[in-house]
């Protein structure tokens, strides 16, 4: 019987429908998922390669115009200037600062992470860009609903800063990138880290936390305090909103931001925040006044460069600026003002303190620099009212007259203007020096119209007022305008024998090597008053400050002075003096509004008094200077007779025949009294 053929086993039905039988399931599953593998593998390496091919061409695109890459150890900054107070210390600087280039081991450590903990918390685990970070930071703003998070690296920072511009465009970012790669791959994250930190800008134009460091706490980056590291991290994202000068409010706030990041990312535990938020510095940091002498800085800036060319030079400014000084007069302006500022009805103040020889200790130009940088002192001109009287009884001496010369208080006609005096009330037969004390209107007009316009406008121009003077019958009023700083400059020629001064601000200038590119030479235009007129009016100053309308100015030590209140009491000033300081005060409205009666015998003195007091303290009581004057005989002006009633409101330069009739008239009444 024959053998039966015997072939392969069949599949069960399992097998089958599983296709883990034999060869025919095999065959059954193969050509299935074969196209699809095939399919995925070709396609995969095709959109691989397309993805290099543009990769490749957007980094050709990026590369055509990078910027030259040696600018890495370059720096391209303007020319600083910066202004030191008379002890040396720092006052302001402007331009663009850079401190010392510092190694990451020269820095405390805690600055360093303060930053890492702030900017880029995974620094030390990328390769210069952050996938992690960007799709973080997408997310972070998808959430937020707006851009409050940014993916950029601290290496893609430093590529920005030291090679871009900052515009948000595609090119420069992918160019960002790129610069980004190479610095990785050209410098250990260390020499980063050092590179980034010595060339952030950190606002006030700093550069570097070194800078930054020096110009905000007076102290090298290496003795920051964790706080003061955590503030110059928390300015990064906005340098120059956010830095103690500009608000320091702010930059606490964001300091203390900081501070958790660090206990976030293991760099300080909660009991060292805690300790460090109880440093007793902190409580007060938000509450810090801004920098002292601002007005002053600005105005010696806007000197520099007539003296120097600085477009090619660092300069080093040394001023004239006290700085005990002018902290002392920003103090009593703001207490004053906060007192009684809404009482007075003064919105503003201003105060010049110099020395008998012009030198400027001490300048405030209003009462809050932050609120308004406009400078009262130098760039306000306001009518100085009897301030002014100084200049016509100095011509009035000059032409003869004597504080013992006799005239009479009265009423008094000049065309259409009657001057009249602040209470309404006149006095009679008075000697010059009680109408200066008493600061007399009529008597002051007869003076400078005896003596002549011209001669009162000549000698305040020889004492160094510089603002136009309109030679018109009310000039002995004070009616032209001048500013706080050419007034008070004046006076110190009654402080100093007689010699005009140039109010100044610089002493020297130098570049950053030393080499002195400018020294002052020299006070003023010399002696512009002979000796007898400088006692003579020392005289009648005095009698302002002893017994006249300045008596709120008394300081327990010789001084002299003029009061000055303007129509309507919209300006009130008090000018006065002692052997070591000629110290100007002034009142008033930047709108020009009228104030509450203040004149410059009740606010101003009392400034004046404050501010001198303490200002001299511990200093020696000196006499006020006097002239030795010769031995000769002084005629005083004799009245001429005559008969008119009024006066002429021509200018003459010599005794006006109307006036001479009008004092003729005033005398006989005062004999009919007799």
């Amino acid at each position: 019987m024959a053998k039966k053929k015997t072939g392969p086993a069949k599949d069960t039905a399992d097998e089958k429908a599983h296709g883990t039988g034999g060869r025919r399931g095999w065959r059954i599953w193969r050509p299935r998922a074969g196209p699809v593998l095939r399919f995925a593998l070709k396609w995969g390496l095709v959109a691989a390669i397309w993805c290099v091919f543009i990769t490749l061409c957007l980094a050709a695109w990026f590369a055509t115009d990078l910027p030259d890459l040696g600018r890495l150890t370059s720096i391209d900054r303007k020319p600083s200037v910066t202004l030191l107070a008379a002890d040396g210390s720092m006052i302001a600087s402007y331009g663009d600062l850079y401190g010392n280039q510092l190694r990451l081991s020269d820095m405390p450590p805690y600055l360093r992470e303060a930053v890492i903990a702030t900017e880029d918390r995974r620094f030390y685990d990328h390769f210069g860009i952050d996938p992690l970070g960007i799709v973080r930071a997408i997310l972070i703003d998808l959430r937020a609903g707006r851009l409050v998070q940014g993916g950029s690296t601290i290496t893609q920072q430093l590529a920005k800063n030291i090679f871009l511009t900052p515009d948000r465009t595609v090119r420069r970012k992918g160019q960002e990138v790129l610069l980004a790669l190479w610095l990785e791959w050209k410098f250990s994250k260390d020499e980063i880290l050092a590179l980034y930190l010595n060339r952030v800008y950190l606002g006030a134009g700093t550069y570097g936390v070194d800078a930054a460091a020096r110009k905000y706490f007076g102290k090298p980056a290496g003795k920051l305090t964790i706080f003061e590291a955590a503030i110059l991290a928390g300015m990064l994202k906005a340098p120059s909103r956010a830095n103690p000068l500009s608000d320091p409010q702010s930059a606490a706030e964001r300091a203390h931001v900081v501070l958790d990041n660090m206990v976030a990312a293991g760099y300080l535990s909660a009991e060292d925040e805690s300790r460090v938020r109880q440093d007793p510095g902190i409580a007060t940091f938000g509450n810090d006044t801004p920098p002292s002498g601002q007005y002053f800085a600005d105005w010696v800036l806007d000197q520099v460069s007539s003296y120097v060319n600085f477009s090619d030079r660092d300069l080093v400014v040394t001023t004239t600026l006290d700085p005990k000084l002018q902290k002392l007069a920003e103090a009593e302006i703001t207490t004053m003002m906060n007192a009684e500022s809404t009482k007075l009805g003064a919105g503003q103040a201003a105060l010049v303190s110099l020395d008998p020889s012009g030198a400027v200790r001490a300048m405030v130009g209003g009462r809050d620099y932050r609120q308004s940088q406009f400078n009262r002192a130098t760039q306000a001109q306001r009518q100085p009212g009897s301030a002014f009287k100084a200049f016509v009884y100095l011509a009035g001496f000059e032409h003869g007259f004597t504080p013992d010369t006799h005239l009479i208080d009265g009423p008094l006609q000049i065309g259409g203007w009657r001057p009249d005096n602040y209470n309404a009330k006149f006095y009679g037969d008075v000697s010059l020096r009680e109408a200066f004390a008493r600061s007399l209107n009529s008597v002051a007009v007869q003076l400078s119209e005896r003596s002549g316009r011209r001669s009162v406008t000549e000698a305040a121009r020889r004492l160094g007022i510089t603002s136009p003077l309109a030679p018109d019958a009310s000039i002995a009023l004070g009616t032209s305008e001048v500013n706080l700083l050419e007034l008070t400059g004046a006076y110190a020629a009654f402080d100093n024998g007689g010699n005009a001064v140039w109010p100044r601000g610089i002493e020297t200038i130098s570049d950053r090597e030393g080499n002195v590119l400018y020294r002052r030479s020299g006070d003023g235009p010399g002696r512009v008053m002979k000796p007898r007129q400088v006692v003579q009016m020392l005289d009648v100053m005095a009698s302002v400050v002893d017994w006249g309308t300045g008596t709120a100015a008394k300081i327990g030590r010789p001084a002299a002075g003029k009061t000055g209140t303007s129509q309507d009491f919209r300006d009130a000033w008090f000018i006065g003096f002692t052997a070591q300081l000629v110290t100007g005060i002034w009142f008033g409205n930047d709108d020009n509004k009228a104030m509450d009666k203040v004149t410059g015998g009740t606010g101003p003195a009392r400034l004046w008094k404050s501010y001198m007091t303490k200002a001299l303290a511990g200093q020696p009581n000196r006499p006020l200077p006097m002239p030795n004057v010769p031995a000769e005989p002084v005629v005083a002006a004799v009245p001429a007779a005559g008969s008119s009633t009024t006066m002429s409101g021509g200018q003459s330069d010599a005794a006006s025949p109307d006036l001479n009739a009008i004092i003729d008239r005033m005398m006989q009444e005062r004999n009919n009294r007799k």
